[in-house]
């Protein structure tokens, strides 16, 4: 029998080994294409629970086989690629089950876009982490890759807002993982299941760790390399919380069927201030300055996105309705006069001020303006919502401007999420731009600049070989250079198979091992997304990276 009956006669859900779906997830948006054997799109928890489970008992006959979960497909890093068994989760486990004072019950294949419009309607809340692929991507994605996005610098990360999820673990078993008390964590652990033996023992590895978990917490704002095993015990309140490493662990401990998330209620109105700095040698005091005035977000973009941007305009225009990019093209103007002058700055800053009136909000760009005074600068002030959406268009719009729009060319994440303390850049910015320039290709500059967290495409043609070696000597130099200043690999785009074998950069062999124990006590047989966040190598590099011009 083939393996799609097998798995047809388990579920109520339907299966796929047709050429043209085989082809359609074997791409995410990474430089990686890597062909299943199976897509699986499972109705209900059940399904899921009994793919898991008939993976585990193939496993353990000595079956080449695995299972890995997949939603929207807007992952950067290959973290749902597969030559096994896709688990698609958005054709039907997209649900919403129930909208709170200040949470949400939702299916992982539920996209962000319809989650964010049922939570505002119902409360005027929502999930504060959405990343810039808000529009496009799902919350499993979200929550696997432990995401964040423009208003992290004030909100933080993903993991801040799960309060509860619904499992399945390695041996088909479910679970419902939330935050525990001494006495709660006791119980569980009495447990003669999966579930209390998965439990019994992280409580162990983090007990006998602490010191070396401790020392290796990352020191920067964001990170999703490695797993967040300082993230699990709180001691001041005496919490054990496998939420916090479930989230941004790409599926590889087990699969989430159901999530509770944390909503948060924004401030109604905004001013932007907007930056055109040409100097990158003031930008430390620049951040400086506008991080003192608390902004709520603080997003950069560079010159090439800039020129790209406004060379794509009718085709970025082309993707709204008549009358909204009508507005947004009469509004473009002067920065289509800049480019005609060749004025063009070498990043734009965004900082945005809320605010619960627009007069307060604009008083707060004021004096951030302020703020810069002497300084090198051009800035000027978008004094609401529509004023500055061209802005938000450019930074939001910034990958798919850069990934669709070039033909011949690839936008290529390999080296596009790392994050550094912002107090470093005097010193890290130069060395990373010289490694930069010492190659043929234009790349362009994107990120979190309050967080220091930086998104760098290098745009290349990914059908010439010597891509492929250059790809494979400036990673771990750009990594390198991150291990330097005490930075991380990944803000929010995870490892997946390209950082995952430059977790070395970041974190001790003990950690890595650390690491590895954390994989086999939920996944003893291997069965969830192998080749992530432990064990991944070069050679996965290699082996999967893209061959012909996308």
């Amino acid at each position: 029998m083939m393996l799609r009956e097998k798995v047809a006669a388990l579920i109520k859900g339907d299966v796929a080994d047709d050429i043209k779906t085989l082809h359609d997830f074997s791409r995410d948006t990474s430089i990686f294409e890597r062909k299943p054997s199976l897509v699986v799109y499972p109705k209900n928890a059940d399904d899921v629970a009994a793919v898991v489970k008939f993976v585990a008992q193939e496993k353990k006959k000595g079956q080449h086989i695995s299972v890995t979960g997949r939603c929207a497909g807007t992952d950067m890093s290959g973290g749902p690629l597969t030559d096994s068994i896709v688990v698609s989760f958005t054709k039907y486990m997209n649900r919403m089950f129930d909208v709170g004072s200040d949470y949400a019950v939702a299916e992982p294949g539920m996209y962000y876009r319809d989650f964010e419009k049922q939570t505002l309607e119902k409360t005027g809340m929502l999930l504060p982490s959405y990343p810039a692929s808000r529009e496009l991507c799902a919350l499993g994605g979200i929550v696997s890759n432990n995401s964040a996005g423009e208003l992290t610098l004030r909100y933080g990360k993903t993991d801040r807002y799960v309060r509860e999820l619904d499992v399945i673990l390695s041996d088909g078993s479910k679970a419902t993982i939330r935050p525990l008390s001494r006495n709660d964590l006791e119980s569980k652990k009495e447990e003669q299941n999966f579930e209390g033996e998965v439990y019994r023992r992280m409580h162990e590895l983090i007990q006998n760790n602490w010191q070396e978990i401790r020392a290796a917490t990352p020191r920067v704002s964001k990170n999703s390399a490695g797993y967040a095993l300082w993230n699990v015990y709180d001691r001041e309140s005496d919490v054990f919380d496998l939420t916090k490493l479930i989230t941004g662990s790409q599926g590889t401990l087990g699969l989430v069927t159901r999530m509770k998330l944390g909503l948060v209620t924004l401030r109604r109105h905004r001013s932007m201030l907007v930056i055109f700095l040409s100097d990158l040698a003031i930008l430390p005091e620049v951040v400086r300055r506008i991080l003192e005035n608390d902004p709520e977000s603080f997003e950069s973009y560079d010159d090439h996105t800039f020129k790209l941007a406004i060379r794509l305009l009718p085709q970025l225009l082309a993707q709204m309705g008549l009358s909204r990019a009508i507005r947004l093209g009469f509004s473009f103007l002067p920065e289509v006069g800049l480019v005609l002058r060749g004025g063009i700055p070498k990043l734009v800053l965004m900082a945005e001020f809320s605010e619960d009136t627009q007069v307060k909000a604009l008083h707060r760009a004021l004096a951030a303006e302020r703020a810069l005074e002497g300084l090198a600068v051009e800035a000027r002030i978008a004094r609401n919502k529509k004023a500055a959406e061209k802005y938000w268009v450019v930074r939001r719009e910034a990958f798919a401007i850069l990934r669709k729009k070039l033909p011949g060319l690839t936008a290529a994440a390999f080296i596009d999420d790392f994050v550094v303390p912002p107090q470093t850049y005097p010193e890290f910015l130069p060395q990373l731009f010289a490694l930069l320039d010492k190659e043929k290709f234009i790349y362009a500059v994107t990120g979190h600049i309050g967080n220091g967290n930086f998104h760098i495409f290098p745009l290349v043609d990914l059908s010439k070989p010597d891509v492929h070696g250059t790809i494979l000597e400036l990673a771990p130099k750009v990594y390198e250079l991150v291990k330097k200043y005490h930075g991380s690999t990944t803000g929010e785009h995870n490892d997946g198979i390209i950082r995952t074998p430059f977790l070395s950069e970041m974190f001790s062999p003990k950690m890595l091992e650390l690491f590895s124990q954390t994989k086999h006590i939920f996944d003893p047989h291997n069965v969830f997304n192998p080749g992530k966040k432990v064990v991944g190598t070069v050679a996965d590099i290699e082996k999967y990276m893209v061959k012909t011009s996308v």
